[in-house]
């Protein structure tokens, strides 16, 4: 089994992963504003390194957010546009779900039963989810949510977006600059797809209204 992952939550990035969930090749870019212009090229640089043709890439994998909505539509629309084109099954999977995969590891270790992964949201707020760890697995407890610091539990916060604020979250350190990866988004993914479990629709998790507004009608001059 071949998975391309694919996310543009945060930062460009995407990997091959065998069904074992080992990584074959992979990119990432940590320029958050130029997805668009990056992301195919990057595609195209790991399946070649990889040896690998579109035709045999078994699923294709996107993170779904949340995110901005220009660059979360970049990633989502390149992979509906690889996945028509090679006619491959489509799924999502939530992008603070790349973090969690590596942070329930440490807070396992950490002896830590629940925790927080964070990402920015910008205009002072961060997109959050809660997790358990068990086992070195994360499980979802509740969101994603998009709020100020000051509503985010107070356990340890795992992701940039805690790193950004250090006095206000429980920030783990060792994680304060971590960004959603398509490489670890693609290890979510493969040990859902060999369990037989469901993964998400390719639907973006915006989470915020879009700051376009459709005009209104034209006042009258007189």
């Amino acid at each position: 089994m071949l998975i391309l992952a694919i996310d543009t939550s945060a930062i460009a990035s995407a990997a091959l992963l065998n069904g074992e969930g080992e990584t074959l090749a992979s990119f990432a870019t940590e320029d958050t504003r130029s997805h668009a212009e990056v992301l195919a090229p990057g595609i195209q640089r790991i399946l070649s390194d990889a040896g690998v043709s579109g035709n045999q890439v078994d699923a294709i994998v996107t993170g779904v957010g949340p995110g901005p909505f220009t660059g979360l539509r970049s990633g989502i629309a390149t992979a509906r546009t690889l996945a028509f084109a090679w006619n491959k099954p489509l799924h999502g999977v939530m992008s603070l779900d790349a973090i969690a995969v590596d942070a329930a590891l440490d807070a396992w270790r950490a002896g830590v039963d629940v925790f927080v992964v964070a990402t920015d949201a910008r205009r002072k707020e961060v997109y959050w989810a809660r997790y358990r760890s068990t086992g070195g697995t994360a499980e979802l407890l509740d969101g994603p949510h998009v709020s100020v610091p000051s509503e985010v539990p107070d356990v340890p916060a795992y992701g940039a977006g805690a790193g950004l604020y250090p006095e206000e979250l429980r920030t783990v350190q060792d994680f304060a600059a971590a960004q959603p990866t398509a490489e670890a988004l693609g290890r979510t993914a493969v040990v859902r797809l060999v369990r037989g479990l469901e993964l998400l629709p390719d639907l973006p998790l915006y989470l915020r209204e879009s700051d376009a507004k459709v005009p209104g009608p034209r006042k009258r001059a007189l």
